[in-house]
């Protein structure tokens, strides 16, 4: 699949005192690229959820480079690098003008809501990831 780009805008909540994007912010920039690529599928996290489905991070190894700040227009990528019957790894990237402020791998495991156990993906996102 292609590289998918969610654009992002940092408000004054995002910073500390200095205006400097506090690192979490990062991960749930990255949240935001990873539903709306699903979205972009035509799955959405709610329908998951109303199917008994919880999409959890796995695994997530991360990198930052340089900081975001107060105001700055940012450009959040997902891009799938391999799936498999219940997990999605992705690798993704934080940019400002073009330049890279933070990469991380992050792979998400399918799981059954109730018994928090791994579960196939299901037949709709499936189908997606192999076109």
């Amino acid at each position: 699949m292609s590289e998918f780009q969610h654009p992002v805008t940092v408000y004054i909540e995002d910073t500390d005192a200095g205006g400097i994007v506090y690192y979490v912010n990062y991960l749930k920039y990255m949240e935001r690229a990873r539903s709306e690529w699903l979205k972009q599928l035509g799955i959405t996290q709610r329908a998951l959820l109303d199917d008994g489905i919880q999409l959890v991070v796995h695994r997530l190894e991360c990198r930052y480079a340089k900081p975001a700040r107060l105001d700055d227009e940012l450009s959040v990528s997902a891009e799938l690098k391999s799936h498999s019957a219940c997990r999605l790894s992705f690798h993704q990237v934080v940019q400002h003008g073009g330049e890279p402020l933070c990469h991380a791998t992050v792979d998400i495991a399918c799981l059954d809501a109730n018994s928090l156990k791994p579960r196939r993906w299901p037949a709709g996102l499936n189908k997606a990831l192999s076109a």
